[in-house]
């Protein structure tokens, strides 16, 4: 990185006089007469465009400095070249020069904005017709898009009808396609996925860009063998951030749908994250909730007629005393027993402690009952007074906590929370109980049903590392544990598909979205060959499975998916993953909740429905996409169609930062960078392994990473002997 007052070297690059050329007073077009014959006979669009700016006295536009001056005189340079637009709107070079200098202008955010509400597009929308200026309006459409935001790019897609005239009229010209589907990538997504617009207008508007045709133009480019990489990258952007809101257009044209599936068995990790992102938005318009909470009746009516003979063999298999439906009836008829012990010895204090056993067993450990007797004159049965302070069992938790904390004793105290948190959660105050179950932690740290509890809210971020410092805790019970495991897959599943997709390889997010999913492959693994069979949470942790094993091994699996089918994890060795998904779906039905069509269901079902038929279809094309890896935006300029043209482009594109890392001007880039997985485990805590972009170091070896103070208390215990090595060695 460059030191204080140093800048870094500009090569080929003529010197600009740092003042812009005054010609208020100064008849335009007999300065441009001056300079038209060298601009007529100038060999590129490069040298037209210096010629132009030298013409004008324009700042160094390929630095901040420079675009720091075009700010502080935009009105005087505007008003120059739309003089000179004018005046020479028949000279294919010079407007075409002027064009590029706006669309250069456009890569400041402030500037880009300026330039459209000036008129930008009705003087460069005539550049495509015209056949010496097409190329070069084409080149400065695509490069306003790179930088353009949401509203300037949903501007540019009302050109949509032309510019797939023009990929009509010249299906071979490589060049003009190129630069079409790369301006089509960036437009069309902020057409159908505006969320600032109303739905109805956003519907509207989409139909308007005919999503059939763009698609079919588009992939009529791609399989051709001459494709560019700068190509091929942003026509598989277009289609996996046009999905949601062409989902219909999509699942109805099956080679596209193809070719969503086929990009997970990409080299690139980012193919296949992106393409796995893009089948869950796509099946959204037809995915149901996943209903898991059970109706009591129905289950005991499941209970009473006895499970099928297979069901009962896997249940046998496992240990019946520990699956779920064994726990459920046994703690509902041990609280029911709790219950009537204490209608006759009134000690709340008694029913306290077993409650809170009960509640750490199971997630249905409280009945929803009373104590009844028959109203004589009535006949039926009547919720009655028998003298306790409630007369609903569920209203004894407070009631129960309350006698635990006059106790005073640590476990009490734990017991107490414990009951508390269980009634506010059956309250539905589920904040309250976090703040309670956050107060419990600390005191009592190692209590894991309390990280349960604060995973019950809104915020994935802090669920997930409640989940995993609550799986750490050595308090715990099965049935919290393997409750823990699944809000870990789940939340950090969801988490990593967030930031991988708005994230670049190599940033610190995408990093970190990595870890996110190791994270839930690690958590899922463990919870298909630990977790009971009848656990309702089992089919989604199975989709995750398959869906997160996908993704991250690509192409090393199988294209028949095999390894899923007879190498992957087993229940207890029972039997094979897609078998334990069928079995698993089998137990929800026979307790009566519905198999719904989830979001995860629905993608599983795409992509193993049609993976081996993808690959056929488009193993050619993954194995195009993948030769050369992906490359830089300006590389893939470079190396594209438009390189025997001429170097436009990458002028168009460069802009030094002057010994700033970062581009501070407001801009959306548009990058490929190539991805390194090997820091995945830097981005996940020492003690819990909860994956986080912030973690701090110990202050001791400065290796090991914690998310907070309490993780490095907890471990410290078993890093302090390590620690104190690393700092003797140092």
């Amino acid at each position: 990185m460059p030191g204080p007052g140093r800048r870094r070297t500009r090569t080929n690059r003529p010197s600009r006089s740092g003042a812009v050329r005054d010609l208020s007073n100064v008849d335009i077009p007999t300065v441009i007469d001056s300079f038209v014959d060298q601009i007529n006979d100038a060999r590129d669009w490069n040298a037209v465009v210096h010629l132009l700016c030298d013409m004008f006295g324009m700042p160094d536009l390929d630095t901040r400095s420079g675009l720091r001056k075009v700010h502080s005189n935009f009105e005087e340079i505007q008003r120059n070249l739309n003089a000179a637009y004018t005046k020479y709107a028949d000279n294919d070079k010079v407007i075409g020069g002027i064009v590029g200098i706006w669309s250069k202008m456009a890569g400041d955010a402030i500037l880009r904005n300026k330039i459209f509400s000036a008129g930008l597009m009705p003087k460069l929308l005539p550049l495509l017709d015209r056949p010496n200026t097409r190329l070069v309006g084409l080149q400065a459409l695509s490069n306003v898009t790179h930088h353009g935001g949401g509203d300037i790019r949903r501007e540019i897609a009302n050109s949509t009808p032309t510019l797939l005239r023009l990929m009509e009229e010249f299906p071979d010209d490589l060049a003009i396609n190129e630069q079409i589907i790369v301006t089509l990538a960036h437009a069309v997504g902020s057409v159908v996925n505006d969320e600032d617009s109303p739905k109805a207008v956003v519907a509207a508007n989409t139909r308007k860009l005919n999503i059939p045709r763009v698609l079919d133009l588009v992939f009529k480019n791609i399989k051709k063998p001459d494709a560019s990489q700068y190509m091929l990258t942003h026509a598989i952007e277009f289609l996996c951030s046009s999905v949601f809101g062409c989902s219909k257009e999509i699942q109805e044209n099956s080679s596209v749908l193809n070719l969503l599936v086929a990009l997970l068995r990409s080299k690139n990790l980012s193919n296949r994250v992106n393409a796995l992102g893009a089948i869950c938005r796509l099946v959204v318009p037809d995915s149901e909730d996943d209903i898991r909470q059970m109706d009591p009746h129905k289950f005991m009516a499941a209970i009473q007629r006895g499970f099928p003979q297979h069901l009962s063999d896997i249940l046998m298999d496992y240990n019946p005393t520990q699956c779920d439906s064994f726990l459920i009836l046994y703690t509902q008829r041990d609280f029911t027993k709790a219950m009537m012990t204490c209608a006759q010895d009134r000690d709340l204090y008694a029913l306290g402690q077993k409650i809170a056993e009960f509640v750490v067993r199971t997630e249905f450990s409280v009945v929803n009952g009373g104590f009844q007797a028959m109203n004589e004159r009535t006949g039926r049965m009547e919720m009655m007074d028998i003298g306790l302070p409630f007369k609903m069992w569920a209203d004894a938790l407070p009631h129960c906590a309350a006698a635990l904390r006059r106790r005073g004793a640590p476990d009490d105290l734990d017991a107490a929370d414990i009951v508390e948190c269980k009634s506010l959660v059956m309250r539905q105050c589920v904040p309250d109980a976090v703040q309670l179950a956050q107060r419990a932690i600390e005191r009592s740290p190692q209590v894991a049903y309390f990280y349960y509890v604060i995973g019950l809210g809104a915020d994935r971020a802090i669920g997930l590392r409640a989940s995993k410092k609550g799986l750490k805790a050595r308090k715990i019970t099965p049935f919290v544990r393997h409750y823990l495991l699944w809000r870990a897959v789940d939340q950090a599943g969801q988490l990593g598909l967030e930031k991988l997709q708005s994230s670049s390889p190599g940033d610190t997010t995408y990093q970190e979205g990595v870890a996110f999913f190791m994270s839930a492959l690690e958590d899922a693994k463990t919870f298909v060959g630990e977790t009971p069979p009848d656990n309702r949470h089992m089919r989604t942790v199975l989709n995750w499975y398959i869906l997160l094993t996908i993704a991250i091994s690509g192409p090393e699996l199988g294209v028949q998916l095999g390894e899923l089918d007879v190498r992957s994890i087993s229940l207890m060795g029972i039997c094979s993953s897609p078998l334990k998904l069928d079995m698993t779906r089998e137990f929800i039905r026979f307790f009566g909740l519905p198999d719904s069509k989830t979001q995860l269901r629905l993608t599983r079902d795409i992509i193993m429905g049609r993976y081996e038929k993808a690959d056929t279809e488009w193993r050619n094309f993954i194995a195009h996409l993948d030769s050369d890896g992906y490359l830089s935006h300006a590389e893939a300029q470079q190396r594209s169609a438009l390189k025997a043209e001429d170097n436009l482009a990458a002028w168009l594109e460069g802009l030094n930062i002057e010994g700033d890392e970062h581009d501070s001007l407001g801009n959306t880039h548009c990058t490929h960078p190539t991805l390194n997985t090997s820091n995945a485990a830097m981005s996940r805590c020492s003690y819990c392994h909860n994956p986080s972009a912030v973690l701090r170091k110990c202050g001791g070896c400065s290796k090991t990473r914690y998310c907070d103070a309490a993780c490095q208390r907890l471990h410290w215990s078993e890093h302090k002997v390590a620690c104190k090595q690393a700092q003797t060695q140092a």
